[in-house]
């Protein structure tokens, strides 16, 4: 029998509060890992962002930049903060694509603030938080329908 047979077969036979307890450790550690890496994610994209506009002399665009280069992140918070309510097995992949979207972004907006990449600064600072947040927005939707879902079977059983 593999590994994972005698881990599921022994999930199945544990009391349900002892499978709780037993996934809290490694869920606690994604949700603590999640959390730090969107507040990170978050100040680091504001500064390659600063960096990338350190020439530009309207205030005004650079905190509207700022706000749109953040919006990601609290939306992401925001979805880690609501999403308490919702089983593990809906959370788990929502903090998987949240750490992911603020681990892709971070190299973008690290190549257009150094000036790595082609493609104009401007453009990448408008469009990176565009497709983080609409990555962000389709999880936290699939994940809400699909909490809502198990949590009808469960109230049916």
């Amino acid at each position: 029998m593999g590994e994972m047979d005698e881990h599921h077969e022994r999930s199945e036979t544990m009391p349900r509060a002892d499978r709780e307890v037993s996934e809290q450790g490694i869920f606690a550690l994604l949700r603590g890992a999640t959390l730090i890496a969107l507040l990170a994610g978050a100040a680091a994209s504001l500064a390659f962002m600063l960096r990338a506009g350190h020439r530009h002399s309207s205030r005004i665009l650079v905190l509207l930049f700022g706000i749109w280069v953040l919006f990601p992140f609290m939306t992401a918070v925001w979805a880690h903060v609501y999403s308490k309510r919702w089983t593990v097995v809906v959370r788990a992949p929502l903090y998987v694509v949240m750490l992911l979207v603020t681990l892709a972004s971070l190299p973008i907006y690290g190549a257009a603030a150094f000036g790595i990449l082609s493609a104009k600064v401007g453009f990448v600072f408008l469009i990176v938080p565009l497709a983080s947040w609409l990555v962000i927005a389709i999880a936290v939707s699939i994940a809400a329908v699909v909490s809502r879902r198990l949590s009808r079977r469960a109230e049916g059983a």
